[in-house]
């Protein structure tokens, strides 16, 4: 009896323990991790810009005719004043030779009547008729040479002709272009700025400027013009002048770096650009805390090398992932193996 009780135990014994439930292990992803951590960053204000015309002009007929000759080929240089191009002539000058015999043929009737009037042979209306005549006459006179010296189209600057609009032997109608003159005298560059760096700079600011035509070369300019109202893009314009010589000439539309001259020193926080899922612009990163990831956004700014900028999301201190996060997923259990 005593051996039956025994093996009706021991039965009894191994079915409880098949019984019990089975130990859980929890099963933690290795991960390799980084700080967030502070760094000084220094920023400097250098922008890519472009070279435009110090004057841009046009030279215009101020007459309608055909032109007789063109003095001027394209690419050349000009000087203010300089007689661009004659139109034909002929049938003003005739018209210059009427109007001033007229002119003469009054004066006479004018000096003839007033003499009658003084020996009361001829009216005061007669002799203010003829006067008026007379005057008119000077005007038209005056009106003729107008038009021949119009005929002679000049310079409006110094400078070089960048376009040449019509040809010998072609009609111009009054006001239209005859060439386009830029003046590289100075130059002009331009450049478009942030909200933030606007209001960095000021008018009458020293600047210094470089190009790749001249890598070895420093130009000095100053800070002519800035708007005040931002573009569709939010940018606003700013146009810097400086001197353009012969021995560095900088032709319109040459790219140029323009150094402002502002630097500026600043902690920033930064981790690794290897922690950062997906892309910088939906940026996100797992956080490690109590041996448990979770996925937090955040906002980056420049990219530092192996690292990158962290503007929002995240505090000195953070522990992140840099490394396993292909396995992870909100909530996961990781073990630190760095």
């Amino acid at each position: 009896m005593v051996l039956i009780g025994y093996n009706l135990w021991a039965n009894k014994k191994k079915l409880d323990e098949k019984n019990e439930p089975t130990p859980q292990i929890t099963l933690r992803i290795p991960v390799k991790v980084a700080v967030v951590k502070e760094q000084l960053l220094e920023t400097t204000m250098v922008k890519t810009g472009s070279v435009a015309p110090f004057k841009e002009v046009k030279a215009l007929a101020l007459s309608g005719g055909t032109i007789h000759q063109l003095r001027f080929e394209l690419g050349e240089q000009v000087r203010e004043g300089q007689v661009l191009a004659v139109m034909d002539m002929q049938a003003l000058h005739l018209d210059l030779q009427k109007a001033e015999t007229n002119a003469n043929k009054l004066q006479n009737d004018l000096q003839v009547y007033t003499e009658l009037l003084q020996g009361k042979a001829a009216t005061q209306e007669k002799v203010n008729e003829i006067n008026k005549n007379y005057r008119d006459a000077i005007n038209q006179v005056n009106q003729v040479k107008k038009n021949i010296d119009n005929a002679s189209i000049k310079a409006p600057i110094s400078g070089i002709v960048s376009v040449k609009s019509i040809e010998q032997g072609m009609y111009a109608s009054a006001g239209g272009e005859i060439a386009t003159i830029i003046s590289l005298s100075k130059a002009k560059v331009t450049v478009n700025l942030t909200e933030s760096e606007v209001y960095q700079i000021a008018k009458g600011q020293s600047v210094k400027v470089k190009t790749d035509v001249y890598p070895d070369k420093i130009f000095s300019g100053s800070i002519s013009f800035i708007s005040p109202q931002a573009d569709a893009t939010h940018s606003y314009r700013v146009e810097i002048m400086m001197n353009n010589t012969e021995a560095a000439l900088l032709r319109s539309g040459t790219f140029v770096y323009v150094d402002f001259a502002k630097s500026s020193t600043e902690k920033v926080l930064v981790i690794p650009r290897e922690a950062v899922l997906e892309s910088i612009q939906n940026a996100s990163v797992y956080i490690v805390s109590d041996s448990t990831v979770h996925q937090r956004v955040i906002q980056t700014g420049k990219e530092l090398g192996e690292n990158i900028q962290v503007i929002s999301g995240l505090q000195v201190q953070d522990v992140v992932v840099t490394s396993g996060q292909i396995n992870l997923k909100n909530g996961s259990p990781v073990r630190v193996s760095n």
